[in-house]
Parts: structure tokens; sequence; C-alpha cells
């Protein structure tokens, strides 16, 4: 489906010169935006489907595309906002690539101009203009890059490692719109406790505490004490990326939520039967069991009471870093017994 669509685009794209894409907008009104609660994310949505129907590109590549960019945006709290035009998409295309390194204008909106020096900027709107502060341009100038890399499966993610230069991009965007294309929607944040509510569990703030089993460290997590078997469930919406062992953690799941947080789970039994890396799974969903594995060759169990060690990781391009799941782990125990009572 993805290589037909690609390929009635060749002569879509002859057509969007005089055919702008305002037009095709407005015949695209009947798209259907699905369920959004927000505003904001149906607007979003309608804007993707829209871009499918031109390009025929499904949505769920463009938005895992987005969505990335949006969990790599970077703005310290110090830093006042910058005003910027507002904008539905989070993808922000260099200067240098959009109007062409050796353009001596890095904001060139000239789309003749910018295609002299190499640039990838386009007009995807008709406007005569290719603005990278625009939606529908940033749209179309990306789909058209990493079109011109072919259109089959495999050559869009060459497309996406030509544009991002790093395989965790690629993998990541990958799963996001595995994720977008089962759920058909946006909205994909919600989350889970990883206890169900009619088990015995507890649990306090553990984060920072010393840890001396492999060396001196520090406890990047939270101890959930559970019974020995009490199921585990998915915090999220997300894709399971490791099911296995490690000598730490035991028998352990990891799981990229559609936030690019990576949660792990750790200290299992077993595994949901069938589970593997690859799958989607959503809120609640069950995972593994709570058990008192690791700390020792695969198998080793025992060392310490039945628990799970919850972590959540945070990937920023180059490196992931650990921070405390307490605070989100309370919420999410809230929000869970909140519903109890509905």
């Amino acid at each position: 489906m993805f290589v037909f669509r690609l390929i009635v685009q060749i002569s879509l794209c002859l057509a969007v010169a005089a055919c702008p894409l305002s037009s095709a907008v407005t015949a695209a009104s009947s798209v259907s935006s699905g369920t959004q609660a927000d505003p904001v994310l149906k607007e979003r949505l309608e804007l993707f489907q829209r871009m499918e129907l031109v390009y025929g590109i499904p949505w769920p590549y463009v938005a895992a595309i987005d969505q990335y960019e949006r969990t790599m945006q970077k703005r310290s709290k110090q830093e006042p906002p910058q005003k910027e035009p507002e904008r539905l998409t989070a993808i922000d295309i260099p200067p240098a690539l959009w109007c062409g390194e050796l353009n001596p204008e890095d904001d060139d909106t000239d789309p003749v101009s910018i295609r002299f020096f190499g640039g990838i900027g386009a007009d995807g709107d008709g406007d005569g203009k290719a603005d990278r502060t625009n939606d529908m341009d940033v749209l179309a100038a990306m789909i058209r890059f990493l079109a011109s890399y072919g259109f089959q499966h495999d050559d869009w993610r060459i497309g996406l490692w030509a544009y991002y230069k790093w395989d965790w991009a690629v993998k990541t965007i990958t799963q996001f719109a595995a994720v977008y294309d089962k759920y058909k929607r946006l909205d994909l944040d919600g989350h889970h406790f990883p206890i169900p509510k009619r088990y015995n569990y507890s649990y306090h703030s553990t984060w920072g505490d010393p840890r001396g089993w492999g060396g001196r460290r520090i406890h990047e997590g939270t101890d959930i004490f559970a019974g020995y078997g009490t199921p585990v469930l998915s915090t999220g919406y997300g894709v399971i990326e490791v099911v296995g062992w490690n000598r730490y953690g035991g028998w352990r799941i990891g799981m990229r939520d559609m936030g690019n947080v990576y949660h792990y789970f750790a200290h299992l039994s077993s595994f949901r039967k069938g589970l593997k890396p690859g799958d989607i799974v959503e809120p609640g969903e069950v995972l593994g069991y709570v058990g008192s594995s690791g700390y020792g060759k695969p198998g080793t169990s025992g060392k310490f009471p039945p628990h799970l060690h919850y972590g959540m990781y945070r990937d920023r391009g180059y490196s992931e870093w650990a921070f405390d799941p307490y605070p989100y782990l309370k919420r999410w125990e809230r929000q869970m017994y909140s519903k109890k009572k509905r």
C-alpha cells in the first residue's frame, strides 16, 4: 500500500505547482480525523491526513517524525520562551538544510533560489514561498526529501537515516509509526500503574539509594514490593524493545512509550507467554510477573524479597538518562483508584 501510494504521487508531484496544496486541503475536508478529545490533536491529525491525501505518504509516518521531533525538543527552564509563530507540528528543519549550505541567505523563502543552492525547502501551500515556519511547507519538504530515496519501506528508513544520521532515531520513528498505525489516533499519552489495584503491594521513594552488588552505584528507580507472581502491567502505549536477562535486573522487560521514555521492568519471575521485542502494548496490559531474579548469571533468583524494580529513562538523541519515577507512579496510582470510584 505504501509503495502504490508513492508511485501515484509521481503524477501528483507534477501537478503540485499548478494545483496548490490549499486546493487539496479543501478537498480533504471529508477525511476522517478519528476520535480526538484535544482540539489541537484533532487539527494536527487532520493536517497529517491532508498530506497523505496529496503525497500518498501514510499519515502515521509523518506523525511519527513529528512526535520524535517533539520529544527531542530542548528548552532550559531558565530560558525565557522564544516568540515563535504558532505551529501544529514540531519538525524544525535546520536553515542550512532548508536553504542550502552555500546559500548566503539563511532565511531564504524563494523556492527557485533554494533549489539552486541545493536546499530542500518547499512551497507546500501554494503561496509562492518556502517558509520553514509554515507547517505545510515543512511537511512537504520533509516528505519530498524522504521520498527521493525510494518508494519501498526500507527506502523510507534509508531516507530517515540520511536526514538524522542516527540509527536510534530511525528505530524510534519506525516504532512510533507502527503504534499510530495500530490505534489510528494521536492521543496515546495515557498511562497505568504497573501493579493491578486488586493486588497487595507497597512502595516508597528509593531513588538514589546506594547499591553495592556489582560495584558502587545508585538505585535508578523505584522498588514496588508485591507477592511472587503478581502481574506486572504496561505503564503506557509503546513498543517492547527488550525481553530477556541481565545480571543486575534478572528477567527484565524494556518498553519505549510514545513520549520516547524507556520503561524498565526488572526482577521478574517470568514473562507473558509470547511477549517479544517489537510487540505493541497499551496501558494496563500484562507484560510479566513479579519475582526475585537477578544479581547473578541467568536463572539466579531469591537473593532479595520479590519485588518489581521500575525505572524510567529519557532519550535525548545521543544518550539516555534515568529520572525518578516515584512522582509518576503516585500520579498513576491516584488515577487508578479514582477510576474505581466512578
